[in-house]
């Protein structure tokens, strides 16, 4: 397998919008969760549309401004009105200059996303090294599509591995197969999503098709990596019995035995408000009842499922 060239980190920044602490769903063991930001899907249920985006944006909490105009006067570009309903920012005349968010005493508006060195990353990492020797368990890279950057990515898990920590990704596996593979030994388990075997209601789900997404799958199981199967379980989307049976045949046959069902919730709602985004969905959490039979059923067919958080 080719593992390429060692990049330097100080060459390198990635851009993170997140770090989780002390996760116990996304992994073995007690994890560090690191979010990178930017994705090319764009799935209709996303909990997360903060990751979405490649670039930085500005996220408006509104509960928190005393209306002092301070951003407005500091907005070099005057995209930022105050409302009866609260801060307005136009966002097509914004230019992600970041002076309001650096002049709102109230943090009210944030900006979301950070250029990180690895090694900037790799400190944060260790900073939870205790919890990983105490529970097994290690860093678990998120997103967004953490393959989307797989320079920052590829030399992060190095360093990582070098320091002996336990490594995880959760991935969409939307990217080309090479970016991936050279990962690969760098990697204790892959969590790979699977949204939708029908290519055409995959398209329409998440905006890409599900083709190179599946092809990587079979590769990645030939490669022996321990990976784990994860499904967002939407209702009247992807959740009927046979789909998920589908799903749990085909990750027999490449010799996967575990999947996680991971139920809908929209507690990612109030998110799209705050980006000034519109969400789509109005459709009710699957019952804890409901997910319980989906993992009785599924593991009549010989497979380990676990309903994930």
């Amino acid at each position: 397998m080719k593992q390429g060239k060692a990049i330097p980190p100080s060459t390198l920044k990635g851009n993170i919008f997140n770090i989780q602490r002390y996760s116990i769903h996304d992994g073995r063991g007690i994890r560090t969760l690191v979010f990178f930001k930017g994705c090319p899907l764009h799935c209709v249920w996303c909990a997360n549309p903060e990751s979405q985006s490649f670039n930085n944006e500005i996220t408006i909490l509104q509960n928190r401004c005393f209306r002092c105009e301070k951003c407005v006067r500091s907005c070099p570009v005057n995209a930022i009105t105050i409302t009866p309903t609260g801060v307005v920012i136009n966002r097509t005349e914004c230019t992600l200059c970041g002076r309001c968010t650096k002049i709102c005493y109230a943090e009210c508006l944030q900006e979301i996303g950070k250029q990180y060195t690895v090694m900037e990353a790799l400190e944060e990492i260790q900073g939870d090294l205790v919890f990983y020797e105490s529970s097994g368990g290690g860093v678990t890279f998120s997103g967004g599509e953490p393959f989307a950057q797989a320079d920052f990515l590829y030399a992060l898990l190095q360093k990582c591995k070098e320091h002996g920590i336990d490594t995880a990704i959760e991935t969409c596996g939307f990217a080309p197969f090479e970016k991936i593979e050279r990962c690969l030994p760098y990697l204790d388990t892959v969590l790979f999503d699977i949204k939708h075997l029908d290519n055409e209601a995959h398209k329409q789900l998440t905006g890409v098709e599900n083709m190179l997404i599946l092809a990587n799958l079979r590769k990645i199981a030939a490669t022996g990596v321990d990976i784990v199967i994860r499904v967002p379980v939407i209702p009247g989307l992807n959740d009927s019995l046979e789909h998920l049976s589908q799903i749990a045949s085909f990750a027999r046959e490449l010799g996967i035995a575990e999947i996680h069902l991971l139920p809908y919730h929209d507690f990612g709602r109030p998110k799209y408000f705050r980006l000034g985004q519109e969400y789509k969905l109005d459709i009710e959490p699957p019952t804890k009842d409901n997910m319980e039979e989906l993992q009785r059923t599924l593991s009549q067919l010989g497979i380990s499922v676990e309903i994930g958080g």
